[in-house]
């Protein structure tokens, strides 16, 4: 069993060398050494935001070998309800295969139990089907058509 325990700045440039390192990723991340402030200056709003929570998993030598995020986002359908939204699921390319990303998702959504979420949802990119394909294996359903406007 891994450890997950909430993000520290000192983590940051391992993170965005894991989302940087994919297909989709290169493309749109700028990690390079020393990392930019930008990178930093995100880290910081989320870290002092009460509803999102970035977590890690790291291994028996404290390497950081995944993460995610988790948004808490209140509502006023469902009766006021509260919803969680799980983004940036990256684990370690030599980590993947080992119950890593499952160990994250059960963390993830027993926090969204104890936070009082009544869904707990997340969007994948459809050029990713080795990552739809697990999250369908860990109960989650296509229910929805989900639609983006980059700018």
């Amino acid at each position: 069993m891994y450890k997950i325990r909430k993000c520290q700045k000192e983590d940051v440039p391992a993170i965005v060398a894991m989302l940087a390192n994919d297909k989709l990723g290169m493309l749109r991340e700028d990690y390079r050494e020393p990392l930019a402030q930008k990178y930093y200056d995100a880290f910081e709003k989320i870290d002092s935001d009460s509803n999102q929570q970035l977590a890690v998993i790291e291994d028996e030598r404290s390497k950081v070998i995944g993460t995610l995020q988790l948004s808490f986002i209140q509502y006023l359908t469902y009766q006021g309800g509260k919803r969680a939204q799980i983004e940036a699921v990256r684990v370690h390319k030599d980590y993947r295969n080992k119950g890593i990303g499952k160990q994250l998702f059960a963390w993830a959504i027993n926090e969204a139990k104890t936070k009082k979420a009544h869904v707990v949802q997340l969007t994948t990119d459809k050029k990713r089907p080795e990552a739809l394909k697990f999250y369908e294996s860990l109960g989650f359903k296509a229910s929805h058509e989900g639609l983006k406007l980059h700018f």
